[in-house]
């Protein structure tokens, strides 16, 4: 499924989720905050969620679609990778880098790498290889080799001490609002009770993102690692 600007399309930033709502849960306010600043956003999920105990393939497609809109982000592409598959087919690999090649982005932002669902934890490993592929000009998949400046990765369920945090105050509400539009799966009256459709499930998002934004002095924050040294011009903080 591509929404209605086309994947071919360059783009500033890059940012991958595993299943639809993952990238929102992560990073909803930073694709808020670039887009609101001009930057040009592609987002790619891999799977439709089809194991999950709510909501159609249809269904999920559509409300990702919405959350894009909300988000501001130019298009949503998704693989359609099984659920609960991802990296076991070789061409998994070779259509990420075939994307990443074909947008050309500065940024990519993917999973962090240490989380409590098998597939997120498989994807950051996946998008990593394909990233580093994508750079290498005799590896053979479609497209002309291309190398970000950088890697980011955030934070789906589990977390950990962050490189640095992005100031989302601003965007939070549309935050809030793009996570909304997966009805699905965040529905407190979902047809079957599960850990996303609880209230605590909401409460551990934003309780993370406060905690973040307290510790940097502002309302909300998300977290971002990278896996090299941020650089700056001298120790003064502004």
């Amino acid at each position: 499924m591509v929404s209605s600007a086309s994947t071919a399309d360059p783009v500033d930033l890059l940012v991958f989720g595993p299943h639809p709502d993952d990238l929102e849960i992560g990073l909803g306010g930073t694709i808020a905050r670039h887009a609101s600043e001009g930057r040009r956003i592609g987002l790619c999920d891999l799977t439709a969620g089809e194991l999950g105990s709510n909501g159609t393939p249809d269904e999920r497609l559509a409300e990702a679609d919405a959350a894009r809109r909300m988000l501001g982000a130019a298009w949503r592409h998704n693989f359609r990778w099984p659920d609960r598959r991802i990296g076991k087919e070789a061409h998994h690999v070779d259509e990420a880098v075939a994307l990443i090649r074909r947008c050309r982005p500065n940024v990519i932002a993917v999973p962090f790498w240490s989380d409590r669902h098998p597939d997120h934890v498989a994807a950051s490993a996946l998008l990593t290889e394909a990233i580093f592929n994508a750079g290498l000009r005799r590896y053979r998949a479609d497209g002309d080799a291309w190398k970000p400046a950088w890697i980011c990765y955030y934070f789906i369920n589990d977390s950990a001490p962050p490189s640095f945090v992005i100031d989302v105050s601003a965007y939070y509400e549309t935050k809030r609002a793009a996570l909304a539009c997966h009805g699905s799966q965040f529905r407190s009256d979902a047809a079957v009770p599960t850990r996303l459709n609880s209230p605590q499930f909401r409460q551990l998002i934003e309780s993370r993102d406060a905690q973040f934004g307290a510790q940097a002095g502002v309302a909300w924050a998300e977290g971002i690692i990278v896996r090299e040294p941020v650089l700056r011009d001298g120790v003064f903080k502004n």
